[in-house]
């Protein structure tokens, strides 16, 4: 019989076992809460971070990109500093940093370097920053300058305004989502805002010409829409619905947000039928413009818009624009201006309404097509040339004088007039009214235009406008040689208009007069019109605020240019009498809502 090996431990070893065994339960009792005390352990040393976010803008608020953003932490714990760069929005972020205090420094080329100090970050919140840049020469513009006496209130309160800029303007909860649009626009009442426009009227803006808008009842939409981060889609339609169908389209794409900054886009849609058997209008508008600016002193605008017209045959034009506006120093500011005119609507967020500018800004668009002529059996668009140079100086606090010395080269020239019998081949008619437009030919001449803008207060603004223009002017003319009884004549021009606001009442008012020297057929300076918003002969606008009874703020509108009909020049033809007129006489009235 075998018998087994009995195996046996020596006293060393059972010593040693009986060691560690005692080791775990004084450590965690036994192996496994060990593992699991280590576990926790673990999990209470894991770092917990802060976020932080912000844009960094110029002092025209354009975003700046390209800008180097070092972020350094103020502890000695943390040496190490990390490096940034701004996005074409000027927005720059960082999603692990410790909690604590951070300086901020962002470098760009051009500007000064600009350091924030103390930002403080704190575990599972985002902060967020809005830096301002300022430009190497306005910099050096203010050191060159002695201050004439010591800093009072008003100084203190810059100085206030501009740390504020700087400094974190919110905390957010990890929940919130961060968008571009809250950190270029954090300082903004953007709520207010009001995001849709409806309006029910009847009449047009400029009669006589089938390529604006029928002078009928319509009705007509703008909505502003949020796209992305920072982006707005603007789009307006007008429908009109008596006698025959016309309508239109429009859209705006701002992909910074703002029309003062960055790249638009606008398309134009128009449509019309003239007469119940007549032919059908169609137009198309591309515009592309923008903003650029270059440091703190110069600011170019541009642009370009492409317009494509049919009415049986088509006509096309290019018209390009650029603008460039120096800032001299506090209260002088230079332009150069070189466009096509007539020019398009300017792209604004001011306007009318409570801060409802961007959605009319959208409605002038539909009616911003040229007009159509007919010459020798061929559509032609009228369109011309504008050159001007300017200089613009600050008048305390509320007003601006400007003076501006222009040339005007145009090509085409269009000449509105009634007649209640046919006219000629070249005359193009409103199937509508007895309206009519017609090419007067080319005219070419130098004008100079002075403009005081002063806002008397809260309520009331005054404008007065001298200038001194050609424009096309009636000789010994007939309607059979219209054209060649039309020259190019000066004239004086002395506007005074004034927009007032009654604010218990919710009225607004807008009242202008233009007197001119002598008689014409056509405009005297189109682009100052289309800057301070005059026109020749009497006009008055009013807008009455109705009581709310329905969601949304309504507001009842009445406007009339030419009141008194003046500036009509008759002339005799062979088929009747006609009538040409520098403005028509019209009006235009309705309701419109906006939410």
């Amino acid at each position: 019989m075998k018998h087994g090996r009995l195996r046996t431990r020596s006293p060393g070893a059972l010593s040693l076992a009986f060691f560690l065994t005692a080791m775990l339960v004084c450590l965690g009792g036994t192996p496994a809460a060990a593992q699991s005390n280590l576990s926790v352990t673990a999990q209470r040393s894991t770092p917990v971070f802060g976020k932080l976010a912000g844009v960094v803008r110029d002092a025209a608020g354009t975003p700046q990109m390209g800008a180097t953003v070092q972020i350094a932490s103020e502890s000695a714990a943390v040496a190490r500093a990390q490096d940034h760069l701004t996005n074409t929005q000027g927005i720059f972020r960082d999603e692990r940093l410790a909690p604590g205090l951070y300086t901020v420094r962002v470098t760009l080329a051009g500007f000064l370097p600009t350091l924030e100090q103390h930002v403080r970050i704190t575990a599972n919140l985002t902060t967020l920053v809005r830096i301002e840049l300022e430009s190497m020469f306005a910099s050096l513009d203010r050191l060159r300058r002695q201050p004439a006496s010591n800093a009072d209130a008003e100084d203190w309160k810059w100085v206030l305004r501009s740390a504020a800029a700087m400094r974190p303007v919110l905390l957010w909860n990890e929940s919130a989502q961060i968008s571009a649009a809250n950190l270029a626009t954090a300082d903004s009442n953007s709520s207010a805002r009001p995001h849709a426009r409806l309006e029910l009227t009847s009449g047009s803006r400029r009669p006589g010409s089938v390529s604006n808008l029928a002078d009928a009842a319509g009705t007509a939409f703008a909505y502003d829409q949020r796209i992305g981060a920072v982006g707005r889609l603007l789009l307006a339609g007008q429908m009109s619905y008596e006698r025959a169908p016309a309508g239109g389209i429009a859209t705006i794409w701002v992909p910074s947000g703002s029309f003062d900054a960055g790249p638009r886009t606008t398309m134009v849609l128009r449509q019309a039928k003239l007469g119940f058997d007549g032919p059908t209008f169609r137009g198309v508008r591309l515009d592309q413009s923008g903003t650029v600016s270059l440091g703190g002193n110069v600011i170019v605008r541009y642009g370009a818009e492409y317009v494509l017209v049919g009415l049986g045959r088509s006509a096309s034009a290019l018209r390009p624009r650029t603008e460039v506006d120096v800032r001299i120093n506090e209260d002088w500011h230079a332009t150069v201006i070189f466009a096509a005119q007539p020019g398009a609507p300017a792209l604004t967020d001011s306007g009318e309404g409570d801060n409802g500018g961007a959605l009319v800004t959208v409605l002038n668009q539909l009616d911003a097509f040229p007009a159509l002529l007919w010459r020798d059996g061929h559509p032609v668009l009228e369109g011309g040339w504008h050159e001007e140079v300017s200089a613009r100086r600050r008048l305390g606090t509320r007003g601006r004088v400007e003076v501006a010395a222009f040339h005007d080269d145009n090509r085409h020239v269009a000449v509105f007039g009634r007649a209640n019998s046919p006219v000629g081949d070249d005359f193009l008619r409103d199937f509508f009214s007895n309206g009519f437009v017609t090419d007067g030919g080319s005219s070419s001449s130098w004008g100079t235009r002075v403009a005081l803008r002063e806002k008397l207060s809260e309520n009331v603004e005054l404008t007065t406008v001298y200038t001194f223009a050609g424009a096309l002017a009636p000789g010994e003319v007939s309607a059979e040689d219209l054209r060649d009884g039309l020259h190019t004549r000066q004239r004086h021009a002395a506007y005074a208009g004034v927009k007032a606001r009654v604010p218990r009442l919710g009225t607004r008012v807008s009242a202008g007069y233009e007197w001119i020297s002598g008689s014409i057929v056509s405009r005297m300076d189109r682009y100052g019109e289309s800057i301070y918003q005059n026109g020749p002969y009497l006009h008055v606008s009013i807008r009455q605020q109705l009581p709310k009874f329905a969601p949304g703020h309504w507001e009842a509108l009445a406007e009339c240019q030419n009141l008194l009909a003046q500036g009509f020049v008759p002339v005799s033809g062979r088929d009747g009498n006609l009538v040409l007129v520098p403005a028509f006489r019209t009006f235009r009235g309705g309701v419109n809502v906006q939410f």
